[in-house]
């Protein structure tokens, strides 16, 4: 350790170089916020994806068993 004194001078760089640091933390969390809002965008239009095709796929299964109804109708008519 030096038994230089702390000047003024010296105590403005180090607060003018924390405050460049700081500025490029702040940069880089804006930065990871806006990913993580783009990433809850996207698994929130997945989740809506999915929750649509299961809806389709009930419907689709509703539909076959209203037709293997019909058709099971209309084989005991035939026997």
């Amino acid at each position: 350790m030096s038994d230089e004194p702390v000047t003024l001078d010296f105590i403005a760089a180090q607060q003018r170089q924390l405050l460049i640091e700081l500025g490029s933390l702040r940069d880089d969390m804006t930065s990871f916020r806006d990913d993580m809002r783009l990433l809850t965008v996207i698994v929130s239009r997945q989740d809506g994806t999915l929750a649509a095709m299961l809806e389709q796929l009930r419907l689709m299964v509703a539909q076959h068993q209203r037709t293997a109804d019909r058709v099971r109708t209309l084989e005991g008519l035939r026997e």
